[in-house]
Protein backbone atom coordinates (compact mmCIF):
# COMPACT_ATOMS: atom_id res chain seq x y z
CA UNK A 1 0.00 0.00 0.00
CA UNK A 2 1.31 3.40 -0.73
CA UNK A 3 1.34 5.63 1.99
CA UNK A 4 0.19 9.09 1.80
CA UNK A 5 1.36 12.32 2.82
CA UNK A 6 -1.40 14.44 4.73
CA UNK A 7 0.14 17.74 4.68
CA UNK A 8 0.90 19.66 2.34
CA UNK A 9 5.24 20.74 2.93
CA UNK A 10 6.21 20.97 6.06
CA UNK A 11 4.20 20.05 8.89
CA UNK A 12 3.01 22.12 11.67
CA UNK A 13 4.76 22.00 15.40
CA UNK A 14 7.63 20.40 14.55
CA UNK A 15 10.39 19.50 16.73
CA UNK A 16 13.48 21.46 15.92
CA UNK A 17 15.67 19.26 13.89
CA UNK A 18 12.31 17.23 12.98
CA UNK A 19 10.92 19.56 10.50
CA UNK A 20 11.13 16.92 7.60
CA UNK A 21 9.08 14.16 9.49
CA UNK A 22 6.21 13.59 6.90
CA UNK A 23 2.87 12.40 8.65
CA UNK A 24 1.32 9.84 6.50
CA UNK A 25 -1.82 7.75 6.05
CA UNK A 26 -1.47 4.08 4.55
CA UNK A 27 -5.04 3.22 2.64
CA UNK A 28 -6.53 -0.32 2.90
CA UNK A 29 -9.85 -0.29 1.05
CA UNK A 30 -12.41 -2.40 0.45
CA UNK A 31 -14.73 -2.15 -2.29
CA UNK A 32 -18.15 -1.74 -1.59
CA UNK A 33 -17.00 -0.09 1.73
CA UNK A 34 -19.04 2.50 3.22
CA UNK A 35 -17.21 3.34 5.89
CA UNK A 36 -13.70 3.60 7.31
CA UNK A 37 -11.85 3.52 10.63
CA UNK A 38 -8.53 5.27 11.12
CA UNK A 39 -6.02 2.97 12.99
CA UNK A 40 -3.11 4.99 15.93
CA UNK A 41 -0.67 2.31 16.83
CA UNK A 42 0.56 2.52 19.82
CA UNK A 43 4.16 2.89 21.55
CA UNK A 44 4.29 5.26 23.95
CA UNK A 45 4.59 7.99 21.43
CA UNK A 46 8.58 6.59 21.37
CA UNK A 47 7.66 4.44 18.87
CA UNK A 48 5.03 3.10 16.30
CA UNK A 49 3.89 -0.27 16.94
CA UNK A 50 3.60 -2.88 13.40
CA UNK A 51 1.58 -5.40 14.76
CA UNK A 52 -1.08 -2.21 15.96
CA UNK A 53 -0.90 -1.52 12.11
CA UNK A 54 -1.50 -3.37 9.16
CA UNK A 55 -2.89 -6.33 10.97
CA UNK A 56 -6.13 -4.47 12.38
CA UNK A 57 -6.52 -3.10 8.82
CA UNK A 58 -6.52 -6.43 7.58
CA UNK A 59 -8.74 -7.35 9.89
CA UNK A 60 -11.11 -4.40 9.81
CA UNK A 61 -11.00 -5.42 5.65
CA UNK A 62 -12.01 -8.82 6.36
CA UNK A 63 -15.11 -7.02 7.85
CA UNK A 64 -16.06 -5.21 4.78
CA UNK A 65 -14.71 -1.84 6.14
CA UNK A 66 -11.78 0.36 4.93
CA UNK A 67 -9.16 1.20 7.38
CA UNK A 68 -6.23 3.88 7.19
CA UNK A 69 -2.93 3.30 9.15
CA UNK A 70 -1.94 6.57 10.79
CA UNK A 71 1.98 7.15 11.05
CA UNK A 72 2.14 10.46 13.36
CA UNK A 73 4.80 12.37 14.66
CA UNK A 74 5.84 10.56 17.90
CA UNK A 75 9.39 11.91 20.11
CA UNK A 76 10.81 14.15 20.12
CA UNK A 77 8.54 16.28 18.67
CA UNK A 78 5.70 16.95 21.17
CA UNK A 79 2.07 17.86 22.31
CA UNK A 80 0.09 19.12 19.78
CA UNK A 81 1.86 17.42 16.59
CA UNK A 82 0.67 13.90 17.54
CA UNK A 83 -2.97 15.74 17.77
CA UNK A 84 -2.60 17.60 14.88
CA UNK A 85 -1.87 14.72 12.83
CA UNK A 86 -4.96 13.23 14.17
CA UNK A 87 -7.42 15.74 13.43
CA UNK A 88 -5.53 16.11 9.85
CA UNK A 89 -6.29 12.78 9.23
CA UNK A 90 -9.81 12.48 9.88
CA UNK A 91 -10.22 15.94 7.54
CA UNK A 92 -8.37 14.44 5.08
CA UNK A 93 -10.19 11.39 4.54
CA UNK A 94 -13.69 13.12 5.46
CA UNK A 95 -12.47 15.85 2.21
CA UNK A 96 -11.84 12.49 0.22
CA UNK A 97 -14.23 10.59 1.04
CA UNK A 98 -16.08 10.92 -2.74
CA UNK A 99 -12.86 9.49 -3.68
CA UNK A 100 -12.68 6.88 -1.23
CA UNK A 101 -16.78 6.12 -1.99
CA UNK A 102 -17.24 5.79 1.69
CA UNK A 103 -19.61 8.24 3.76
CA UNK A 104 -18.43 11.72 5.50
CA UNK A 105 -20.36 10.66 8.96
CA UNK A 106 -19.05 7.04 8.75
CA UNK A 107 -15.31 7.54 9.85
CA UNK A 108 -13.88 6.41 13.23
CA UNK A 109 -10.80 5.93 14.71
CA UNK A 110 -9.16 3.70 16.93
CA UNK A 111 -5.79 3.29 18.95
CA UNK A 112 -4.16 0.94 21.28
CA UNK A 113 -2.06 2.45 24.20
CA UNK A 114 -0.39 6.08 23.27
CA UNK A 115 -2.59 5.72 20.21
CA UNK A 116 -5.40 5.27 22.31
CA UNK A 117 -4.66 8.21 23.87
CA UNK A 118 -4.34 9.97 20.88
CA UNK A 119 -7.76 8.69 19.69
CA UNK A 120 -9.20 9.66 22.75
CA UNK A 121 -7.69 13.11 22.71
CA UNK A 122 -9.00 13.23 18.81
CA UNK A 123 -12.63 12.36 19.87
CA UNK A 124 -12.52 15.12 22.56
CA UNK A 125 -10.75 18.26 21.10
CA UNK A 126 -11.79 17.94 17.67
CA UNK A 127 -11.84 21.20 16.14
CA UNK A 128 -15.05 22.45 13.27
CA UNK A 129 -13.92 23.13 9.69
CA UNK A 130 -13.51 26.20 8.78
CA UNK A 131 -15.56 27.05 5.37
CA UNK A 132 -12.66 30.07 4.84
CA UNK A 133 -9.81 27.81 4.94
CA UNK A 134 -7.35 28.21 1.49
CA UNK A 135 -6.67 24.00 2.04
CA UNK A 136 -9.97 22.51 1.28
CA UNK A 137 -9.15 19.96 3.86
CA UNK A 138 -9.38 22.43 6.65
CA UNK A 139 -13.14 22.86 5.36
CA UNK A 140 -13.90 19.57 7.47
CA UNK A 141 -14.57 18.87 10.78
CA UNK A 142 -12.10 16.34 12.56
CA UNK A 143 -14.48 15.02 14.87
CA UNK A 144 -14.75 11.32 14.31
CA UNK A 145 -17.98 9.28 14.58
CA UNK A 146 -16.71 6.81 16.89
CA UNK A 147 -13.78 5.69 18.65
CA UNK A 148 -12.34 2.52 19.84
CA UNK A 149 -10.06 2.59 22.55
CA UNK A 150 -8.25 -0.54 22.87
CA UNK A 151 -6.28 -0.56 26.33
CA UNK A 152 -5.83 3.10 26.09
CA UNK A 153 -4.09 5.36 28.20
CA UNK A 154 -6.28 8.46 29.22
CA UNK A 155 -4.64 10.24 31.99
CA UNK A 156 -2.03 11.92 32.52
CA UNK A 157 -2.54 11.76 36.27
CA UNK A 158 -2.54 8.48 38.21
CA UNK A 159 -2.94 5.61 36.48
CA UNK A 160 -1.12 6.83 33.55
CA UNK A 161 1.50 5.80 31.74
CA UNK A 162 4.49 7.65 32.80
CA UNK A 163 6.60 6.66 29.38
CA UNK A 164 3.95 8.30 27.43
CA UNK A 165 3.20 11.25 29.32
CA UNK A 166 6.92 12.62 29.47
CA UNK A 167 7.61 11.66 25.67
CA UNK A 168 4.23 13.51 24.74
CA UNK A 169 4.75 16.48 27.18
CA UNK A 170 7.49 16.48 28.82
CA UNK A 171 9.24 15.36 32.00
CA UNK A 172 8.39 19.26 33.91
CA UNK A 173 5.00 19.62 31.90
CA UNK A 174 2.79 22.38 33.85
CA UNK A 175 -0.76 21.20 35.81
CA UNK A 176 -2.66 22.85 32.87
CA UNK A 177 -0.53 20.51 30.57
CA UNK A 178 -1.33 17.66 32.44
CA UNK A 179 -5.09 18.47 32.89
CA UNK A 180 -5.52 19.22 29.11
CA UNK A 181 -4.39 15.73 27.65
CA UNK A 182 -6.40 13.96 30.43
CA UNK A 183 -8.97 12.92 28.23
CA UNK A 184 -11.34 11.87 30.82
CA UNK A 185 -11.18 15.62 31.99
CA UNK A 186 -12.19 16.84 28.30
CA UNK A 187 -14.75 14.70 27.47
CA UNK A 188 -17.91 16.69 26.39
CA UNK A 189 -21.58 16.38 25.33
CA UNK A 190 -20.71 16.06 21.89
CA UNK A 191 -17.68 13.44 22.58
CA UNK A 192 -18.64 10.79 19.58
CA UNK A 193 -19.55 7.24 21.02
CA UNK A 194 -17.17 5.02 21.93
CA UNK A 195 -16.64 1.44 22.45
CA UNK A 196 -13.47 0.86 25.21
CA UNK A 197 -11.53 -1.94 25.82
CA UNK A 198 -8.81 -3.15 28.39
CA UNK A 199 -7.66 -6.35 30.25
CA UNK A 200 -7.58 -6.60 34.00
CA UNK A 201 -4.00 -7.97 34.24
CA UNK A 202 -2.65 -4.68 31.89
CA UNK A 203 0.65 -3.79 34.61
CA UNK A 204 1.48 -1.07 31.86
CA UNK A 205 -1.26 0.89 31.34
CA UNK A 206 -3.61 0.20 34.25
CA UNK A 207 -7.44 -0.51 33.72
CA UNK A 208 -8.31 2.25 36.00
CA UNK A 209 -7.63 4.67 32.32
CA UNK A 210 -10.35 3.14 30.98
CA UNK A 211 -12.44 3.20 33.77
CA UNK A 212 -12.52 6.65 33.95
CA UNK A 213 -13.02 7.08 30.75
CA UNK A 214 -16.08 5.84 30.74
CA UNK A 215 -17.44 7.28 34.03
CA UNK A 216 -16.69 10.54 32.10
CA UNK A 217 -18.55 9.26 29.09
CA UNK A 218 -21.30 8.13 31.79
CA UNK A 219 -21.42 11.59 33.26
CA UNK A 220 -22.02 13.27 29.89
CA UNK A 221 -24.59 10.47 28.79
CA UNK A 222 -21.94 9.72 25.71
CA UNK A 223 -23.02 6.52 24.66
CA UNK A 224 -20.10 3.71 24.87
CA UNK A 225 -19.49 0.11 25.29
CA UNK A 226 -16.61 -1.17 27.84
CA UNK A 227 -15.55 -4.48 28.66
CA UNK A 228 -12.70 -5.93 30.89
CA UNK A 229 -11.36 -9.08 30.42
CA UNK A 230 -8.89 -10.65 33.08
CA UNK A 231 -6.74 -11.94 30.79
CA UNK A 232 -4.39 -10.85 28.71
CA UNK A 233 -0.95 -8.65 29.31
CA UNK A 234 -0.07 -4.89 27.79
CA UNK A 235 0.14 -4.99 24.00
CA UNK A 236 -1.72 -7.96 22.81
CA UNK A 237 -3.55 -6.06 19.75
CA UNK A 238 -5.78 -8.37 17.90
CA UNK A 239 -4.95 -10.85 21.05
CA UNK A 240 -5.38 -13.59 18.51
CA UNK A 241 -3.30 -16.16 21.50
CA UNK A 242 -6.10 -15.21 23.44
CA UNK A 243 -9.49 -15.59 21.27
CA UNK A 244 -11.77 -17.55 23.84
CA UNK A 245 -11.05 -14.19 26.23
CA UNK A 246 -9.70 -11.11 25.58
CA UNK A 247 -9.25 -12.04 22.10
CA UNK A 248 -13.44 -11.59 21.83
CA UNK A 249 -12.95 -8.01 21.37
CA UNK A 250 -12.94 -8.23 17.94
CA UNK A 251 -16.49 -9.90 17.64
CA UNK A 252 -17.50 -7.74 19.98
CA UNK A 253 -15.99 -4.03 18.42
CA UNK A 254 -17.54 -5.14 14.84
CA UNK A 255 -21.36 -5.84 16.39
CA UNK A 256 -21.05 -2.20 18.09
CA UNK A 257 -19.83 -1.03 15.14
CA UNK A 258 -22.77 -2.47 12.57
CA UNK A 259 -25.00 -0.89 15.71
CA UNK A 260 -23.65 2.62 14.64
CA UNK A 261 -23.95 2.26 11.48
CA UNK A 262 -20.52 0.85 9.88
Amino acid sequence: MSEIFIWPGQPPYAAEGYENDKPTLTPYLVEGAKSAVIICPGGGYRHLAPHEGEPVAKWLNEAGISAFVLKYRIFPHKEPAPLADARRAIQYVRARAEEYVIEKNRIAILGFSAGGHLTANAGTSWIQGRADAEDPIDFESSRPDAMILCYPVITMEDYGHLGSREALLGEKASSDLVQKYSTEKQVKKDTPPAFIWHTFQDEAVPVQNSLAMSMALSHFKVPHELHVFEEGHHGIGLAEDLEESSGKWKELCITWLRKQGW
